[in-house]
């Protein structure tokens, strides 16, 4: 009797992923990627995501249209798993087709995406205010925690119900005189007007109708047909809910699970997981961050790589590249190569630092610890390299580069375990070196 065996489907999507606290330059690589996919899609988080793409001149942020809308022939997707501001989305679309880029017939959004409703950015604010201090968790106030939050109790405003008149307006009263009783009573401040917004996401409804679809049918299908997709998670892997530094997280799930769930993608067809890393290391907002730098150093970081949010404008917090942070997250990711970036904010340092390990309670130890008790405590254990103090932003290989920046890209590949594949010396698309 002939023995049978279970074959694997062709791997047709690849996930990409920031492995630090977000801000690693995803928006270059994925903007680089698209014309060798069909589809890329945004899988997780809001508008509190800011992806920096620079070409032709001109330097663009997105913050819900996923990174590869400006090749021309690649189709994006807003998957389920992301919360939609109306109204920041409506804009966006207007700054591509400003700038000369086609959006409806390549643009799709997901018919279960939620959306953010006012009251979620009007609790968001209060609920981040009324905190003192280190509980402050450092949120952008785009609304983007209460929406979850209705989301998981199931209580959430969806693309699909706008498609709805009767349902959307009972959904919205019902919610909204539950959040006006919390907006009153508890932060005493003044209720949300029912009406207004109402007749604000009826009319919303029609401009939004053209690119809704049932995306994770859509996916499936065209996997089935024999196209590529990139999913493109915003944030980083140290920001999820569930495996980050909480509760100095973000609301969603960064890591490649996230890409499945918010997608409807499932694993079986994901073939690659590509980590974004910056060659230092930032975080914005609050919690802990091991190898921050509050001196010269760090103010340099910040200077010499623009380190602002995109979102917000708030300055980055800068330090050195955390190697142990990073080990963690490509693990819970199951990152199979690394894409290294902005390695050109090095180029005029002598020395450059990197973490290898962590002293605690006069140990050394190698494994990242997410809750906050612990990992407050942990004092960073650094190597030296030398710096190569030169550009290499005309390196077309990795050969071409100084060797001192080769080695520093060696070292990291040695010390995680995981190869460096794709290396920004520059911010156009042009200054990538291939390994």
């Amino acid at each position: 009797m002939e023995e049978k065996t279970f074959s694997r489907p062709a791997a047709s999507a690849t996930v990409l992923v920031g492995t630090q606290f977000g801000d690693e330059g995803k928006g270059k690589l994925v903007d680089y990627l698209s014309d060798k996919y069909d589809i890329v899609v945004r899988y997780q988080g809001g508008a509190n995501a800011g992806h920096t793409i620079c070409f032709d001149g001109k330097t663009v942020v997105l913050h819900l249209i996923p990174s590869g809308i400006f090749n021309k022939d690649c189709i994006c997707v807003i998957g389920n798993g992301v919360v939609i501001d109306p109204n920041a989305l409506m804009e966006e679309i207007q700054k591509v087709e400003e700038l000369g880029y086609d959006v409806k017939g390549r643009l799709f959004i997901s018919h279960n995406a939620h959306l953010i409703m006012p009251y979620h950015k009007r609790l968001d604010s209060l609920s981040e205010s009324s905190l003192s201090g280190e509980q402050k968790i450092g949120t952008t106030g785009r609304g983007i925690g209460p929406s979850y939050e209705d989301k998981f109790a199931r209580h959430g405003i969806r693309v699909v119900d706008l498609l709805s008149p009767k349902v959307l307006e009972e959904k919205l009263r019902d919610n909204i005189a539950a959040k006006n009783k919390l907006i009153c009573k508890v932060y005493e401040k003044e209720e949300i007007d029912v009406d207004a917004i109402i007749g604000e996401y009826e009319a919303f409804d029609k401009e939004i109708d053209p690119y809704v679809t049932n995306t994770q049918l859509y996916l499936n299908r065209q996997i089935k047909a024999g196209k590529t997709v990139l999913l493109e998670g915003a944030q980083g892997c140290l920001l999820d809910v569930d495996h980050g530094t909480y509760p100095f997280v973000t609301s969603s799930n960064p890591t490649s699970g996230g890409a499945c769930t918010g997608s409807g993608v499932a694993p079986n067809h994901i073939g690659k997981i590509i980590g974004v890393c910056k060659a230092y290391m930032t975080r914005v907002g609050n919690g802990d961050f091991p190898t921050e730098l509050d001196d010269e150093i760090g103010e340099a970081l910040g200077r010499i790589g623009c380190e602002f949010g995109a979102t917000t404008g708030r300055k980055r917090r800068c330090g050195w590249l955390d190697l142990v942070a990073l080990r963690y997250s490509l693990v819970i990711s199951g990152v199979t190569e690394l894409a290294l970036t902005k390695l050109d904010v090095l180029d005029t340092f002598e020395e450059i630092k990197v973490c290898t390990s962590y002293m605690l309670d006069g140990k050394e130890i190698h494994d990242f610890p997410t809750e906050h008790q612990t990992l407050s405590r942990v004092q960073p254990v650094y190597k030296s390299l030398k710096g190569w103090m030169a550009s290499n932003s005309k390196a077309k290989s990795f050969d071409e580069m100084h060797p001192n920046a080769q080695a520093y890209v060696t070292f990291l590949e040695e010390a995680v375990g995981v190869p460096v594949t794709f290396i920004s010396v520059g911010p156009g698309r042009d200054e990538t070196v291939f390994k």
